[in-house]
């Protein structure tokens, strides 16, 4: 991949009991991506899902091969092109395809140099989404930046793992929240593909952490993964934020300044 800058994000949404023909098919994905010299793979297993094949849960006897299962690729838009013109017909036996925007903030292998990182311009605003008025319950409704970082589970800073440090390190800046998500299968900027298999039971399986807040905010969070993420990958991509508390508990009380209405 060609450094940072706009990007496609290709994610592909299958089942763990797709097989292309024997071969489960989110592993021929991994295979394919890795053989094409494509930056990157993380494969992301739900516990539910529903879709061209009903619904799909974990049974009584935790029938993994039953449960929805989500590959995700960054990488240039002509690879890309391409990687779908040639290798995905006969590995996608069913499932669905999506292509979305993504800019590259960081691609960095072992021993990468340290660069800084840019909040990237907003080619097409959010026109298309539309402004939903806000009720009772619905407190935000405006443009933010989602912020993915992939990294190794084995990652570590200053003895924690890093996941944990970047999570922390959102807390104290007073980011609306983290999730980090583990991936089953994947590989990054140093090509080594890790699994959890039961045969491999690798240690550094794929992290991504999502952090979605105002660009303000994000902006103060950059330099801290300039100097945290030795080697992986950040993107980022404009949102529309819209926040809903159902229960009343969750509501700040007012100030006892406020003004009544009516």
């Amino acid at each position: 991949m060609n450094s940072v800058g706009e990007k496609l994000l290709l994610r592909a949404y299958l089942r763990s009991a797709d097989r292309s023909p024997f071969v489960p098919s989110h592993e021929r994905f991994v295979q394919a991506a890795r053989r094409a010299k494509l930056a990157g793979a993380t494969v992301l297993k739900g516990i539910l899902g529903e879709g061209y094949h009903g619904t799909l849960k974990a049974g009584a006897w935790l029938r993994a091969e039953q449960l929805p299962v989500i590959v995700e690729i960054v990488d240039d838009a002509e690879r890309i092109e391409q990687f779908i013109c040639r290798e995905l017909d006969q590995i996608m036996t069913g499932g669905m395809l999506t292509l979305e925007r993504a800019a590259v903030m960081m691609y960095r292998g072992k021993g990468g140099a340290a660069t800084p990182l840019f909040l990237a311009g907003q080619i097409k605003p959010l026109a298309n989404v539309p402004r939903i008025q806000t009720g009772a319950h619905m407190t935000l409704n405006e443009n933010g930046v989602l912020v993915r970082v992939f990294i190794g589970e084995s990652d570590r800073v200053q003895g924690k793992p890093l996941y944990e440090a970047i999570v922390q390190k959102a807390r104290e800046l007073g980011l609306a929240g983290a999730t980090v998500l583990r991936g089953t299968e994947g590989f990054g900027a140093h090509s080594i593909v890790h699994s959890a298999s039961l045969l491999t039971m690798s240690t550094d399986l794929p992290i991504v952490i999502e952090i979605i807040d105002s660009a303000e905010k994000i902006q103060a969070l950059l330099p801290h993964l300039e100097t945290m993420v030795k080697e992986g990958m950040v993107t980022m991509e404009y949102v529309r934020i819209l926040m809903y508390r159902h229960n009343p508990a969750d509501v700040p009380p007012a100030s006892p300044d406020a003004t009544p209405k009516g």
